[in-house]
């Protein structure tokens, strides 16, 4: 990490606020899979009420301010019950982002460190995937310098709101090949 005074930490109320202020900004939200407007009071709130029990979230704050955050879900993975397979909540879907503000120095590295970490320490996880435009050079480097592999490119999979139909990237680790 190249930034010294990062701390990362659980989600909090009072961070929510701040991250809702930067949120929805078109240069933040460029790259965004998913830009969907959220109600303010329930998504404070959500933060608020973060236990992680079944997921993970952390954010970045740099010199009192929240700049970043890393969430990894956990779903169910794929395929057949049966013979001792569990598939209840064994895989994660990672995404991360930066404000722009901060971007390259490390933080989203950093972020999506720690969600690995957790997800295969913590909640024991088998698997861990993420998915990315594939324009999005600074996203897909970070999954790569994590030692996360491409298994998949799609053409002109992905929707992006001013680029139209483009390619996308999707990532995937293992917990064996986890490094840590």
């Amino acid at each position: 990490m190249t930034t010294s005074g990062l701390r990362l930490t659980s989600p909090t109320g009072e961070l929510a606020e701040q991250f809702l202020t930067w949120r929805h900004r078109p240069d933040v939200t460029r790259w965004f899979l998913q830009q969907r407007i959220e109600d303010a009071e329930e998504y404070v709130a959500e933060w608020a009420a973060y236990d992680g029990r079944d997921h993970h979230r952390v954010v970045a704050v740099l010199d009192g301010a929240m700049v970043g955050q890393a969430a990894l879900g956990v779903v169910d993975g794929m395929g057949q019950s049966g013979n001792g397979a569990e598939l209840t909540g064994r895989e994660g879907r990672l995404s991360y982002f930066v404000h722009l503000d901060h971007a390259g120095r490390g933080i989203a590295t950093a972020l999506a460190r720690d969600a690995l970490a957790n997800a295969f320490a913590r909640l024991g996880l088998r698997r861990v995937q993420a998915g990315c435009f594939a324009d999005n050079v600074a996203s897909w480097r970070v999954m790569e310098k994590l030692g996360m592999r491409r298994e998949q490119h799609g053409v002109k999979d992905s929707f992006h709101a001013e680029l139209g139909w483009i390619d996308g990237y999707t990532y995937a680790l293992l917990a064996e090949e986890w490094k840590g």
